[in-house]
């Protein structure tokens, strides 16, 4: 029950929450224009007034000591934390000074990565109109696999794309999901799933939270989670009980591919106009897929080619794959493996449920109802940070799509503006011309190696490597990687690190204590290695003592922020939704929001956008970009209440569009039709309505891919054909990481099993998100330190008792931390909260806080680069495809020691010592 408003409060306002990336509606209580209470908000579409400890705890986040409270120089060595407050003036005088001489001379100098700010659409516009190349957000250390994985499979993914079908599902399976993302919507739906009677399983080596109130665990070995899943394939496939007219007509299934060893062997039969070909049933001849009245043919057969569907079952259907086969390598009995298949069946095809509303496909095709099959999968980064989280990610889409489960009633549903066919995404650009923006978005999906970010001699054309031979698919960028190749000047030296609420020095990265000496360590002229560090942050982070210049974030509620279609989406299945933020309460400090700082510094270096025709700022502050930036006529950040405020979607700029969201409580949404609520990448339906609110500009059916192209092209480059050659080293590489079907591949670490039998895992606790969370002091109340959690067999096997720490020992590193026993965990498996450790100083915390006596961090333990191979060589602590860092492929041992005081490592404490500004 939500509880009543304090007495003392004497206005409500309602914007959206800023405590995680669920992005709920929360109303906060106001007195004299003080925060004093924030509960959520009963008609957000997210939450529908459901709020968890991060959202009420948001009056700490305003209140925090941590706050940093006006800009600052560096006076002191990087690292000391000796700094002087200057203005705001002088502070943009610097950072101009420093950016435009890059922008002249060589604007790939500067390197600009934001961690969780969720305004990439606008940082990322930003950084193309200065024209540097290296231009990125967290996903490369978060859930690119996830993310990529789901574009290049189904045009979406899980979570900020879709959601299960929380009012129809029968059964729901989660696999490696905590409690930090997504957590009231996902609260509200298993609530309503165990309400129905409906059946809740969870695949996770550790049973908290979402897994603890399932009604099946499968406490599964770190990593194997692709080997699951192919096995429930090859169950599903032997029985024969998948769905045969949901693969012919909107998958590939039935597209031909060409046979042979040439250049284009693996590749869809296209024809003339490049559409993918089938056999249609009608006529038995080649047809495009998309042809009017087209019936696909599973089976079609042309001389020398066969479909994706016969190269599928010959694959899935070896013995290999079998339930039998790799029960002891999951840790999970066969038995159980082959009752979850038939359970999976048993709910799609003979508990299949039927919606009395016709459609129109994007064949011509007429139907009079909508078949669904109420199976619901999510998933997120416990299947993402592993060395396999790509092709693991692409077997669960093929487990879905071989149910028809995803766009039908009870599956996986698209969140508007997706569906997104992967042909609708961009190339990345990454050609950097002195004074010029770049000639489009950085971070995009190539189609084949000519669209690698490769420098005409071969390096690679970022300072992360990204969307190289070593990880093409990198979708996010690699931020992960940023410091170390800049202190390494590999592939080149940039001049200036430009750090938006990043903690880089701390929780962010592997190997922390490796990261701080990049930042501070110093040239044979004395010189620092990587010249300026610009951070802006709202908090005195682990962070701020190694930048140069800070500059001040405002905290949530005391700025604007949009919750746009241009970033990621809060709407649902049924619906389209988009929302603000809006200042609250003005702050009590020299903060400015970091979005205002950046259209400030736009119109200062004369960017492209950011100035008008007689060289004028092009927009005031942010909430002026929010109301009249169009990234495309009619298209801007907000859809709702455009043009003369009746217009949604497509619309001229309208100068009262925030006052708009502010009155109807932050959010605007918009039910989509009945008839176009399923089916979306098919329906012409749903084509007609996206076009019509400007979330497309045509409609763009396409199918699902089984078989990946993009990947099969890569491959054929490794085999030697075409122009663009990679590396001879990666080759062999190549060839496996790439496969077009989903295959899974042991995780890197395997090597290290018989000296570190363990895995190590962290997860995030639900009362905290990210790092910003557990200096606040409410959250810290519910968790001052975390412990490492030891499997119950092994506690008792080294002799541990209550009371006890222990070293626990990696490739890389060792640490010393407090430990307790704990049942539901897999047998093979360590785990602690994630980034509650502390520095001694950061935060705002006392030196003696328990976050860094008894708080500690497993990224001591890991490094970004795997131990050397055989012949010396250090392969990237990554996935393959898309660069991910593999933070869950961590191995360990561990040994029982006395208790201790304090965890170790311990640093020297930061101390900001900061120069007040006299008064004026």
């Amino acid at each position: 029950m939500t509880a009543p408003p304090p007495a003392d409060a004497d206005e409500i306002r309602k914007t959206t929450c800023y405590m995680c990336a669920c992005r709920c509606g929360i109303d906060v209580h106001l007195r004299s224009g003080q925060v004093r209470y924030i509960e959520g908000n009963r008609d957000h579409p997210v939450n529908r007034g459901v709020i968890c400890a991060k959202g009420a705890a948001g009056i700490m986040q305003v209140t925090a000591p941590a706050r940093l409270r006006a800009p600052l120089k560096r006076v002191g060595p990087r690292g000391s934390g000796a700094f002087e407050e200057i203005s705001w003036e002088e502070a943009l005088q610097i950072a101009t000074g420093w950016l435009a001489k890059i922008r002249a001379e060589a604007p790939e100098k500067l390197a600009f990565f934001t961690g969780r700010d969720q305004s990439q659409s606008f940082t990322g516009w930003w950084a193309q109109a200065f024209g540097t190349p290296n231009f990125a957000a967290h996903g490369g250390f978060c859930s690119v696999n996830v993310a990529a994985a789901g574009i290049m499979s189904i045009g979406g993914a899980f979570w900020e794309f879709g959601e299960p079908d929380w009012d129809r599902a029968k059964i729901l399976v989660l696999f490696g999901v905590a409690e930090d993302h997504d957590s009231n919507p996902i609260k509200r739906g298993l609530g309503a799933l165990k309400a129905r009677g409906a059946r809740v399983v969870s695949v996770n080596p550790i049973r908290t939270g979402y897994n603890a109130v399932a009604d099946d665990w499968l406490g599964i070995t770190p990593g194997t989670d692709g080997l699951l899943i192919l096995a429930l394939v090859h169950e599903l496939l032997v029985a024969g009980r998948i769905d045969l007219d949901y693969l012919a007509r909107f998958t590939d299934a039935p597209c031909l591919l060409i046979a042979g060893q040439g250049p284009e062997s693996g590749l869809y039969l296209r024809d003339d106009t490049g559409r993918a070909l089938v056999i249609d049933r009608r006529s038995g001849a080649l047809a495009p897929f998309d042809g009017e009245g087209v019936e696909p043919d599973l089976g079609g057969r042309h001389p020398g080619h066969r479909t994706v569907f016969e190269t599928l079952a010959e694959r899935y259907l070896d013995p290999r794959h079998s339930a039998q086969a790799v029960a002891e390598r999951v840790g999970i009995p066969a038995a159980r493996i082959r009752a979850l298949a038939a359970e999976l069946a048993r709910v799609a095809f003979d508990a299949a449920i039927t919606l009395d509303q016709p459609w129109t496909d994007f064949r011509g095709h007429r139907h009079d109802r909508m078949i669904g099959r109420p199976v619901g999968f999510h998933a997120m980064r416990g299947i993402a940070a592993h060395s396999n989280g790509f092709q693991t990610a692409r077997a669960l889409h093929l487990l879905q799509m071989l149910l028809g489960a995803i766009e039908t009633p009870g599956g996986l549903r698209f969140k508007p503006p997706y569906p997104k066919p992967l042909a609708a995404h961009p190339v990345p650009q990454f050609k950097a011309e002195p004074g010029q923006p770049l000639p489009g978005p950085h971070l995009g999906f190539p189609r084949s190696p000519a669209d690698l970010a490769l420098l005409p001699d071969g390096r690679p054309a970022r300072i992360d490597a990204a969307f190289t031979w070593e990880n093409p698919f990198s979708a996010h960028g690699l931020m992960q990687r940023v410091i170390g190749n800049a202190h390494a000047g590999q592939p080149y030296r940039i001049d200036t690190l430009f750090l938006y609420m990043a903690n880089m020095a701390w929780n962010s990265s592997m190997n922390p204590e490796e990261v701080a000496r990049w930042l501070t360590d110093r040239d044979e002229t004395g010189a620092y290695v990587i010249p300026h560090i610009i951070l802006s942050d709202a908090y005195a982070s682990e962070t701020v003592a190694y930048a140069d210049l800070v500059l001040p974030d405002t905290t949530y509620l005391e700025r604007h922020d949009a919750i746009s279609l241009l970033d990621r989406p809060i709407g649902r299945g049924d619906r389209l939704a988009d929302s603000i933020r809006w200042p609250l309460t003005e702050p009590d400090r020299d903060v400015r929001p970091f979005q205002s700082v950046l259209c400030d510094l736009g119109a200062r270096l004369g960017l492209p956008g950011f100035v008008g025709p007689e060289g004028q700022p092009a927009f005031k502050d942010y909430a002026d970009y929010l109301i009249h930036h169009q990234r495309r006529p009619g298209i801007g950040p907000l859809a709702g209440w455009r043009g003369d405020g009746a217009a949604h979607g497509r619309g001229a700029p309208n100068p009262a569009q925030l006052d708009r969201y502010i009155e109807n409580g932050g959010v605007f949404q918009m039910q989509i039709p009945a008839e176009a609520q399923f089916f979306k990448p098919w329906n012409r339906a749903w084509q007609d309505w996206a076009v019509s609110l400007g979330l497309q500009d045509k409609p763009q059916p396409y199918l699902f891919s089984l078989w990946c192209e993009p990947l099969r092209r890569f491959q054929l480059a490794a085999e030697g054909h075409g122009v663009h050659q990679p590396p001879e080293h990666l080759r062999a590489r190549l060839r496996a990481a790439m496969d077009p079907l989903p295959d899974w591949t042991a995780p890197q670490n395997t090597a290290t099993e018989a000296g570190y039998p363990l895995h190590a895992l962290t997860q995030r606790p639900p009362a905290m998100y990210h790092s910003w969370g557990s200096m606040n002091a409410w959250l810290r109340q519910i968790l001052g330190h975390n412990v490492l959690y030891i499997p119950k067999s092994v506690w008792r096997a080294q002799g541990f008792r209550a009371g006890d720490w222990a070293r626990v020992t990696s490739p890389h590193g060792a640490i010393e931390v407090p430990v307790a026993p704990m049942a539901a965990l897999n047998p093979q498996t360590v785990w602690t909260w994630n980034a509650i450790g502390k520095r001694q100083g950061a935060w705002g915390l006392s030196k003696t806080a328990p976050e860094a006596e008894k708080g500690f961090l497993l990224n001591h333990l890991m490094h970004d680069l795997m131990p050397p191979d055989a012949t010396g060589a250090r392969a990237w602590n990554a996935d393959p495809v898309t660069g991910q860092a593999a933070w869950f492929d961590l191995r360990v041992r561990i040994e029982r020691i006395g208790p201790r005081r304090f965890a170790l490592p311990q640093f020297p404490a930061l101390a900001l010592k900061i120069l007040r500004r006299r008064p004026a």
